[in-house]
């Protein structure tokens, strides 16, 4: 057309008006976003234009006058409940006051967070995101004259726990809205569910450290959300209480992509269908523990699911074969969940997969599969706890771009290979511990992870020294390989490498002097050397260190004399033990010392009080047991001058005497045990506010127990009064009702008269009773059946009396464990079914025998955990060597007055470990179902009427080691094999009519028993290894509880822990 015009003789004018009129439409339409400005009769020509509507700039304006600007503070809430939070809100750090910066004579258009719409003029969106706002939102805000919103953000400021306004349902428009982590508090509004056309919702919450939420959601209203809001593409509720179960309609949003309902306290089945919702890439649902449901079998490849996050719900069943058809997947998280079965191999096929958490599930028996060495882009894995067994794959060593590789917790074993984790040369945090590794550390494997910052091994087996390749991990800054078999020498490059800050060599073999050398660059923080080998003196060199923060070098052969005043050079020390070496402390009145915060002095033989103790205003533990101390307890230590912040003091096993005034009220454990403290308890005690547990065992305190213990009923939990010289009734201790947290009450050995109260029903928490050693006279106490946690329950040697048996009071101690009515005057007989109400006995613990899961556990706080020690008599004599386990299973009827025959379901307790019914009137039989009770280890039946021959099933008890069928009537052959072959004839004696080769005065003739296939059997090739059941079990310190295994809360890396003895057996980790 143009070129028409051009040429065209008779139109050289056309041409002039083309341009022309082009010109004059591009001038046009450049002045347009202007001409609507300018119809208004009060603007002139030379205004400036604005697109902001004035009304709605007020609006604004009034909006900014509502809040004050001050940048948030959330370190008192959590974010997130999952312990791997996701970078979903990442951008918190990118804040400032947004609002500060708007200006009236500026277009609202242009301001910071604002959006309109440039045809109407009108506010649709707000983005006030991290903008500092402090204050409440109110009803009648400014914000909802804003109807043509469509996007507002107000999450990560700080509306001062107001509620969240109703008004927000009058925003009909809105598309999105997020209020998320900003301290808005009470109940969601309904009219929330009111807005129909959301894309997007997130009214995440913080949740307090106390597990109290700020924002709650009614099952109604949830409901409604899900049925009203068929767009919606993101639902984001993060620890909003909603306690309800999750409506099927869920599946039916077709278009949801992300959903986060972590912390929402969900019950009921998840709906299965919403994991194959076609959009959906982001499920987040950790921490709503009764929240259950399995992962379906996917019938195709899925493209979309990126993040699937259920930690800490209870999720269960097997994790499908077909997992390897989420060919997108990049995050799977599914810590402590109740998932069994192996790990399927498909998983290998999850090549986008970065981050793997598997930890605390139930993969029993299983081993890993090869396939997970095919996850080539895979930075983290976790499966800490999982029942694993076998070998570390191989093809692990594939995984080159590994940052994070933890294993532990499982049982793994065996070495490991050579040159099998050489490759994961980008790791820097690795950890197999508490697994069933041997033999050497892999040195050229682990010399090559030139970035590992933590290594951590214990608990293990490994064997060996030390290998100097570690000496090249330049940048490792915590080495954890305590707990194993290394020996040897200490490595003096250990203390050479510049970034370490924390070394833990506790529990090996390592032996000779210490020696620290060219320390000059050392960063090392925490040095934990406790409980080896290693003697000579405390090397000068280490008081160089000087960022140690804490020093714990007990259990060693460490001897000579140790300056306190050499610590004063470590001025960030705060943990020091020394306990339990041949050291001697002196100096002890030195003030120019670091402010310690744990202090262990146990068996250091001193003979006084440390003078220096009156500056330790930062003290909080104080471990003095086992030295010499002849002394009363001075005022200065209970805080006098106000300074003392104990909450954990050990003065077990002094000379310490006069009586106890005025404690500190901050206290929470107090062991004054065995030492020669008199009086009655001081009406000071009443301070104790926070006690947790009081030992005041093995002293001369006397007089009645006053009735105010009972105030502590929301704190204690253990109380020893054992061997004192307590007297009267025990009524007033609970006259106040019970002690609703007490798990621990050892009176024994005391002069205690009358009957029991029976409010100690209301102790509902309680354990442990042991009443043993008094005065008391009543009957059986049938109803403290009702304690449901009831687990030993000793009350020999007092005056109970009448039968214990009772169909119309008896119901069953369904976790009792541990029962001693010895030396009472009970009577009656048994009737057979009898036994069949102690069910805790008749069941195998499944951590029987197990060393990490032993001994009853009363107590815990942050510096301790308090075990129970249980009064075990084996042929009369009470056993003192250790503590008792929480498996160990024990009926002690003996010395009362019995009588009929023994019960048959005495076979049933197929979990008990000793049985006493000697010094009765039992009569009859032995029962054969004794010889189902394959965990027997002693069996004492002796001064009875019993008669019969000795059952020949005896023969199956291959643990017995110590048994009693003296002084009964008895006859015929003892039958031969097994563990009845290893008892004297003491074990026989006083029944005249046994025979057999036990007893060397009395043969059998040749009709005697044989020996049956099954006894032979039991025997190994090298005979018969003896299996006592003091040496077995360890059984009690007398009849209490004595701290054992103290732990102080990790806190990262740079955690403390340290050992020290408190009676007989003290161990303290942090």
């Amino acid at each position: 057309m143009w070129k028409s015009i051009i040429n065209h003789p008779n139109h050289h004018y056309s041409l002039m008006f083309y341009f022309i009129t082009i010109l004059l439409l591009i001038i046009i339409s450049c002045c347009c976003p202007y001409v609507s400005c300018y119809s208004n009769a009060s603007t002139t020509l030379s205004s400036p234009r604005f697109l902001c509507l004035p009304h709605q700039r007020s609006a604004l304006l009034q909006f900014k006058q509502e809040f004050a600007f001050q940048k948030p503070n959330f370190t008192s809430y959590r974010r997130f409940c999952s312990i791997y939070p996701y970078s979903f809100y990442s951008n918190i750090f990118e804040s400032y006051p947004k609002m500060k910066f708007w200006k009236a004579e500026k277009d609202c258009c242009s301001w910071d967070g604002i959006t309109c719409d440039f045809k109407t003029g009108q506010v649709v969106g707000l983005d006030l995101a991290n903008s500092w706002l402090q204050g409440p939102l109110h009803s009648n805000s400014s914000l909802f004259k804003l109807r043509q919103l469509q996007e507002i953000n107000l999450s990560f400021n700080n509306f001062s726990f107001s509620l969240i306004p109703s008004e927000f349902g009058q925003l009909s428009r809105l598309i999105n809205l997020n209020l998320s982590f900003s301290m808005f508090s009470g109940h969601i509004p309904s009219e929330i569910s009111f807005l129909t056309n959301l894309d997007s919702l997130d009214l995440s919450s913080f949740k307090r450290y106390d597990e109290t939420t700020l924002l709650h959601l009614r099952k109604i209203d949830f409901t409604k959300i899900i049925q009203n809001m068929t767009n919606l593409s993101q639902l984001h509720l993060l620890q909003v209480d909603i306690s309800s179960s999750i409506p099927e309609s869920l599946a039916n949003l077709t278009s949801l992509t992300s959903l986060g309902l972590g912390g929402c306290g969900l019950h009921g089945k998840f709906p299965e269908n919403v994991f194959v919702l076609p959009n959906i890439y982001f499920i987040y649902l950790p921490c709503n523990h009764l929240l259950s449901g399995s992962l379906p079998q996917l019938i195709e490849p899925s493209n979309s699911l990126r993040w699937l996050v259920l930690d800490n719900t209870n999720f269960s069943g097997k994790l499908p074969q077909t997992f390897g058809y989420l060919k997108s997947l990049n995050r799977l998280a599914l810590w402590n969940c109740n998932f069994v079965g192996p790990i399927p191999s498909s998983i290998g096929n999850l090549s986008e997969l970065t981050f793997l958490e598997l930890s605390l599930n139930h993969f029993k028996g299983h081993e890993l599969p090869s396939t997970l060495g095919n996850l080539a882009k895979l930075t983290a894995l976790a499966l800490d706890s999982c029942e694993l067994s076998g070998e570390i794959p191989l093809s692990l060593g594939n995984l080159t771009q590994l940052v994070y590789f933890s294993l532990s917790n499982n049982g793994f074993s065996g070495p490991i290979q050579a040159n099998s984790l050489g490759n994961l040369t980008q790791l820097e945090y690795f950890s197999l511990s508490n697994n069933g590794f041997s033999g050497p550390i892999p040195a050229n494997s682990l010399g090559n992870l030139k970035q590992l910052q933590y290594l951590n091994l214990s608990y293990n087996s490994f064997s060996g020294q030390i290998p100097s390749s570690l000496g090249n991990l330049t940048v490792l800054k915590g080495l954890d390989l305590s707990f194993n078999n290394l020996g040897e020498t200490i490595p003096s490059f250990l203390f050479m490498l510049s970034s370490l800050k924390v070394l833990y060599l506790r529990n090996n073999q390592f032996r000779g002097s210490l020696s620290i050398q060219n320390i000059s660059s050392s960063q090392l923080e925490v040095l934990d050397l406790g409980e080896n080998k290693l003697n000579g003196q405390i090397p000068q060199s280490m008081f160089k260190l000087v960022n140690l923060v804490t020093i714990s070098l007990p259990f060693n052969d460490l001897s000579g004399t140790v300056e306190l005043s050499n610590f004063s050079k470590l001025v960030n020390l705060q943990v020091l033990s020394l306990s339990w070496n041949h050291l001697s402390i002196t100096n002890l009145s030195t003030t120019e010392l670091p402010k310690f915060q744990q202090l262990a002095l146990g068996s250091c033989n001193i003979s006084e009080f440390p003078d220096f103790l009156k500056n330790q205003d930062q003290l909080e533990y104080l471990d003095l047991s086992f030295n010499r101390i002849e002394d009363q307890i001075p005022n200065w230590l209970w805080g006098a001058r106000g300074k003392m912040k104990l909450d954990f003091l050990v003065l077990q096993s002094n000379k310490l005497h006069g009586s106890l005034i005025v404690p500190p009220s901050s206290i929470s454990y107090v062991d004054f045990s065995f030492n020669n403290i008199s009086g009655r308890i001081h009406p000071s005690f009443q301070k104790w506010s926070n006690l947790k547990v009081l030992d005041i065992s093995n002293n001369h305190f006397g007089g009645t127990v006053p009735g105010w213990l009972c105030n502590f009923s929301r704190s204690l939990e253990a109380l020893n009064l054992k061997r004192n010289n307590f007297e009267g009734s025990l009524h007033q201790m609970f006259t106040c009702g019970g002690m609703h947290n007490l798990k621990s009450l050892d009176l024994s050995h005391n002069q205690f008269q009358g009957q029991l109260p029976h409010s100690l029903v209301n102790c509902s928490e309680l354990q442990i009773l042991n009443l043993g050693h008094n005065m008391i006279s009543d009957t059986f106490p049938f109803w403290l059946q009702s304690l449901p946690e009831l687990r030993v329950l000793v009350l020999r040697s007092n005056k109970f009396y009448g039968p214990i048996w009772d169909p119309n009071k008896l119901s069953g101690f369904v976790k009792l464990r541990f029962l001693d009515l010895a030396f009472n005057n009970f009577n009656g007989s048994l009737p057979s079914g009898y036994f069949r109400n102690w069910g805790g006995m008749a069941v195998k613990d499944i951590n029987h025998k197990n060393p990490f899961f032993t001994y009853l556990r009363v107590s815990s706080s942050k510096y301790f955990t308090v075990f129970y020690y249980i009064p075990l008599v084996i042929k009369g004599v009470e056993m003192v060597d250790g503590k008792i386990s929480s498996a160990f299973t024990s009926i002690d009827l003996s010395n009362n007055k019995f009588d009929g025959e023994i019960p048959t379901s005495i076979g049933d307790m197929k979990a008990l470990v000793v049985l006493n019914l000697s010094s009765n009137r039992f009569t009859g039989t032995i029962p054969s179902s004794i010889g189902n009770m394959k965990e027997l280890e002693s069996l004492d039946l002796s001064n009875n009427r019993l008669f019969g021959s000795i059952p020949q099933q005896l023969t199956n008890l291959s643990f017995l080691a110590h048994l009693n069928l003296s002084r009964n009537q008895l006859t015929g052959p003892i039958p031969k094999g097994g563990q009845l072959d290893t008892f004297s004839s003491s074990s026989f004696e006083e029944n005249p009519g046994l025979c057999g080769s036990q007893i060397l005065s009395t043969k059998c003739d040749a009709k005697e028993t044989p020996i049956s296939d099954q006894t032979k059997d039991v025997e190994s090739e090298d005979g018969f290894t003896w299996k006592p059941v003091v040496m077995g079990y360890g059984c009690g310190l007398m009849v209490g509880f004595i701290i054992g295994y103290a732990t102080l809360l990790q806190q990262g890396p740079t955690a403390l822990f340290w050992t020290s003895f408190i009676g007989r057996y003290i161990y303290a980790r942090w």
